[in-house]
């Protein structure tokens, strides 16, 4: 047998253990894995706060708006270079600085900067503060109580970040 037959026998044969491994055990590993006890509960996901929950209604924070199409996750693909999304940046912008009551050049960039997978639940600290008032007011709570809450939500390792899941939570719980 010459070099180069077995040299593709050799490749043939790591084709096939590698497609068995990555393309039947380790998805097969994998769905196991998520059928362990504990992982659900009545078939539904489990609590966590990993993910961005958007809630309607001023009594909640509000996450970053979502370039994603739901059930899905994935961006938009457009960028700061583009008119149409520069006119749903603006008027995003507008929206959010009406409900909160503030100007324009108030609101901050990732509150109308889409997230590209639309499951992020980090706002800005400032994005969180410009909602207390908001949030106090209609959950009839004082802003320094609500301020507090943003403070225990608060925290990162670059910059500081609120977890919107979190929070709203924390908000549920404490009435």
């Amino acid at each position: 047998m010459n070099n180069f037959v077995k040299q593709a026998l050799a490749g043939l044969r790591i084709l096939l253990v590698l497609t068995v491994i990555t393309g039947v055990l380790y998805p097969a590993a994998v769905w196991g894995v998520s059928r362990l006890p504990g992982l659900q509960s009545n078939a539904e996901a489990v609590d966590t706060t990993l993910v961005g929950v958007a809630r309607d209604g001023d009594q909640w924070f509000h996450t970053r708006p979502s370039a994603a199409t739901l059930p899905a996750s994935g961006g938009s693909n457009k960028g700061e270079r583009n008119a149409d999304y520069d006119q749903v940046v603006a008027e995003r912008r507008t929206a959010i600085a009406h409900r909160e009551g503030v100007s324009e050049d108030r609101v901050p960039q990732d509150a109308v900067t889409a997230s590209a997978s639309g499951l992020d639940p980090h706002i800005s600290r400032e994005y969180a503060e410009l909602q207390v008032p908001r949030v106090a007011r209609a959950t009839g709570r004082s802003a320094q109580a609500v301020h507090d809450l943003v403070a225990a939500s608060a925290g990162g390792t670059f910059t500081e970040t609120v977890n919107v899941t979190e929070l709203n939570r924390a908000l549920e719980t404490a009435r």
